[in-house]
């Protein structure tokens, strides 16, 4: 094991106390337990190295079905926890609660499906992003700034797509088909089960190699250093998913706030951005205000943080090389994502993981598109000179 990066260590803690202080002060007292809840997401997802672009891709390449196992278990666990909150209204501050549940159409069929490409090229979904930055993966910086970018010509388009465009209403399995939050979890429960089983399958007929072990340390240590079960992290996430949805009123996002963050740099930089379709209404609000006030872009600087700081307590924050071609794959896989989140209404957080927990059909669309796009995006890569698993690679 590298040794501790205890000089990164103490500076991530005293930003993550500055930042904290500052919310006290400055917003309510959501926004400060949102930065804690932030911190221990990107904790986790760094320490199980807990991917979603990884597990479509090893799923799609060579078959292997253990990371999407693990999704199975997240997302079983997560409609254990958010059944209950979302039928009782459970909340820390008071505030409505409420599922991601969005319509099913032309919008989330296109997104999805580019930001299944997006992803595999860009090299990490919107998570991973996130985390991979925390972790010093300097290429990653490159994507976020593109998939900023893509996100906020999403935003202006996303009208078009959404009002000219063919949609069924949003459909949740709860409140649409009679069976109740009740009924909901079952159907849901043997769907991740049926999902599993199908990926033993897959795994035993192509042979797939097994996940390469991570290095990690043993005991109360491995708290800290080393990587964590992948079945773990995914109990850890749906566990602090249920704690946003409890403390915001809505389950964790992450593209929302880089729709903002471009939206205010270009109305910096003179475009009349109020005066876009996806600034009207209740959004309008979140672009007068100061970006802290926005409890998606205060839980994606608690992710990033959580991971720096769990990277330096690994040894592991360094930077890394950028090329050409990962370069110019981070360039267009970060404009698909962002540009494929708006029109999906969300990415593999807010769709696939936070909609599927709120019992929304569109998120099992979602995944399934974005399948579709990984499988696209296999054939793309070698173009940039970025790896496919073979089968018989060890899987990492």
């Amino acid at each position: 094991m590298n040794p501790v990066q205890k000089s990164l260590v103490g500076g991530g803690i005293a930003a993550s106390l500055l930042l904290f202080i500052y919310l006290a002060a400055t917003q309510s007292m959501m926004q400060p337990v949102l930065l804690l809840i932030g911190l221990a997401l990107g904790f986790t997802l760094f320490h199980a190295r807990f991917g979603f672009t990884s597990a479509f891709r090893r799923m799609m390449s060579v078959g292997n079905g253990q990371a999407m196992r693990a999704h199975m278990l997240m997302l079983a666990a997560a409609v254990t926890l958010f059944a209950p909150i979302l039928a009782f209204g459970i909340s820390f501050f008071g505030a409505d609660i409420a599922g991601y549940v969005s319509p099913v159409g032309v919008s989330l069929i296109v997104g999805s499906f580019l930001f299944g490409i997006g992803m595999q090229l860009g090299g990490g979904c919107a998570s991973g992003t996130l985390y991979s930055i925390g972790g010093g993966r300097t290429v990653m910086f490159i994507t976020l700034l593109f998939f900023i970018v893509g996100a906020t010509v999403g935003a202006y388009h996303l009208p078009f797509w959404t009002e000219e465009l063919p949609a069924f209403e949003p459909i949740s399995l709860a409140t649409s088909t009679g069976l109740g939050y009740g009924g909901a979890w079952a159907l849901s429960i043997a769907l991740f089960g049926l999902i599993a089983w199908i990926t033993l399958i897959v795994e035993k007929r192509k042979n797939a190699p097994k996940m390469a072990p991570l290095p990690t340390e043993h005991g109360w240590k491995r708290i800290f250093r080393g990587s964590w079960p992948l079945f773990t992290a995914a109990i850890i996430l749906a566990v602090l998913n249920a704690l946003t949805l409890m403390t915001r009123g809505t389950p964790w996002g992450i593209t929302s706030a880089f729709a903002l963050w471009g939206s205010k740099v270009a109305d910096f930089l003179g475009f009349d951005v109020a005066q876009w379709g996806y600034w009207q209404g209740a959004n309008a609000t979140a672009l007068e205000s100061s970006i802290f006030a926005d409890s998606t872009t205060v839980l994606n600087f608690g992710v990033i943080l959580g991971a720096f700081i769990a990277s330096a307590l690994g040894g592991l924050f360094k930077f890394t090389k950028i090329t050409l071609g990962n370069f110019s794959a981070s360039v267009i896989g970060g404009l698909l994502m962002g540009y494929g989140a708006r029109l999906a209404f969300g990415c593999n957080i807010g769709a696939y993981f936070g909609g599927i927990a709120s019992f929304s059909m569109h998120g099992y669309i979602w995944g399934i598109m974005a399948l579709g796009g990984t499988f696209l995006a296999l054939y793309l890569r070698p173009l940039f000179g970025l790896s496919v698993p073979k089968s018989n690679d060890s899987v990492c």
